[in-house]
């Protein structure tokens, strides 16, 4: 790599020429495998060819393909910025280069997947820009997009497409054991983090027996462990209705077909499967990581339970008020009546009835939305996180928990510590959120909380051990032994 303003390292591909900034050298929008358009559009991912020239890697590459956010009123509006062509990249962002005679020594590196819902995302904004994280801890940090709805995730098995946004992240891990050496990193100090369906993704890629031997520590915020893989028959269920209002129901050749159909018409297709499959209560997509399929050999707690976990690093948490994200805003849910709101708990958890019984008596003032809104909080993101907590750390490992309680102020819709709240601390990027609902006002306090929070999840990347005072190992079942952050 040569050091200078304009710093140019060479990838597999080709050289590319980054920036620096703020005393880190940061590569945007390198490619870690051939756009998947033509007949690569469903289709694994590949190693993207060679590149004459110097490559220009001072802006994001584009998004995957995708539609709106359903959290664009919690978090902030983004401007479309998808192109399917050259999708498939990464960013990275090194504060000590080979060359440098201050960097005698290769760097821990975190490789970070945005999360989404599996429906949209992109490692490329600038919500998610590295450069201070990487400062904070003296890591090198990459994000990285990877196929969501309909393209990532249709279950075609018959045809080979299954859990294509799977095989994507696993091409991206696989890119950078093979390049992070030319940045400055250590390809056997891997951490694998990310957050929402980012971290339900970097914990599958940690359990799996291809992609978890490559993999140091792992970082899981906020993940949605309480929404299973789909079951293949669901989603092959989904993937027919997919194509039926495509009106490739009857086509023999159904992958042809989807690849000759614009990007625009596929998404609004997914769109319409979203609405037709919208049942109140629910927070899963209609389409997502299929288990038995790549990468999802067996669920989570099967993993576990069989050691898959073991001799790994552990840094997870929520936030204390996460499903306010998806039912503060929504009418159907805000009108929701005490008999309504239980049998939708009672649906998803057994004695979820009781469960709710139980809540409506602790809270006699609480509106019904607010108890199904704390007890879907605990089903979805909770429970789950501390059950692998307690399981991770009663066999010795090293683990630490987090609960974020930073409230926005102001707050008219009543977010609290709303899920994603943690994402600008986490990266320190309070600026690149103006104007959102779930940061509110940015003080120095809260300047001051990025500074903490970003600063102990960066040690934790670079030494397996947070920076925080009174972030102590995680007992298990000791609640006090949970860090929160306000």
């Amino acid at each position: 790599m040569t050091v200078m303003e304009r710093p140019v390292v060479g990838t597999e591909s080709g050289s590319a020429q980054g920036t620096v900034e703020d005393g880190v050298a940061a590569f945007r929008g390198i490619p870690y495998a051939a756009s998947p358009v033509g007949n690569r559009r469903f289709a694994a991912p590949e190693q993207h060819p060679s590149w004459p020239g110097l490559r220009d890697a001072t802006r994001p590459g584009p998004s995957v393909p995708q539609g709106p956010s359903r959290l664009e009123a919690v978090m902030g509006r983004r401007t479309p910025d998808w192109n399917e062509d050259g999708c498939l990249n990464l960013n990275v962002f090194t504060p000590s280069l080979p060359a440098d005679a201050s960097a005698p020594r290769a760097l821990p590196v975190l490789l970070w997947f945005h999360g989404g819902g599996f429906t949209s995302g992109s490692g490329g904004w600038d919500w998610y820009d590295g450069r201070n994280l990487a400062a904070a801890g003296d890591i090198i940090v990459v994000t990285a997009n990877y196929r969501v709805g309909p393209l990532g995730c249709l279950y075609l098995p018959e045809h080979g497409i299954e859990n294509l946004g799977v095989q994507d992240q696993a091409a991206a891990l696989a890119w950078v054991k093979r390049n992070i050496t030319a940045f400055g990193g250590d390809p056997d100090n891997l951490t694998v983090g990310g957050q929402s369906a980012g971290a339900f993704s970097a914990l599958y890629l940690a359990l799996s027996p291809v992609t978890g031997p490559q993999i140091k520590r792992v970082i899981a915020q906020s993940g949605p462990f309480g929404v299973p893989p789909q079951d293949p028959g669901e989603a092959a269920d989904h993937a027919r209705h997919f194509l039926k209002i495509l009106g490739l129901d009857s086509s023999p050749d159904p992958t042809a077909a989807l690849r000759a159909i614009p990007a625009e018409q596929l998404l609004a297709a997914y769109q319409q499967l979203a609405q037709d499959l919208f049942r109140p209560g629910n927070a899963a997509p209609p389409m997502n990581p299929v288990l038995g399929a790549y990468g999802i050999p067996e669920a989570w707690q099967q993993t576990l339970a069989d050691g898959r976990l073991d001799g790994k690093q552990l840094l997870t948490g929520t936030t204390r008020n996460e499903m306010t994200a998806f039912f503060a805003l929504n009418p159907h849910i805000q009108a929701v009546t005490a008999d309504q709101a239980s049998s939708i708990v009672a649906g998803q958890v057994n004695g979820g009835a009781e469960r709710f019984a139980h809540a409506a008596t602790r809270r006699p003032n609480a509106t019904p939305s607010d108890i199904l809104t704390e007890i879907e909080t605990e089903i979805v993101f909770r429970d789950d996180t501390v059950a692998i907590s307690d399981h991770h750390a009663a066999a010795g490992h090293p683990t630490y928990v987090y609960q974020f309680d930073y409230t926005p102020t102001p707050d008219p819709a009543h977010l609290g510590a709303t899920h994603c709240v943690e994402l600008p601390f986490f990266f320190n990027t309070i600026d690149a959120y103006p104007d959102s609902p779930m940061l509110g006002e940015a003080t120095a306090a809260t300047r001051s909380l990025a500074h903490t929070f970003s600063r102990a999840v960066a040690a934790f990347v670079a030494t397996g051990q947070p920076a925080a005072d009174q972030w102590h190992p995680y007992e298990p079942g000791n609640p006090a032994t949970v860090r929160h952050f306000a």
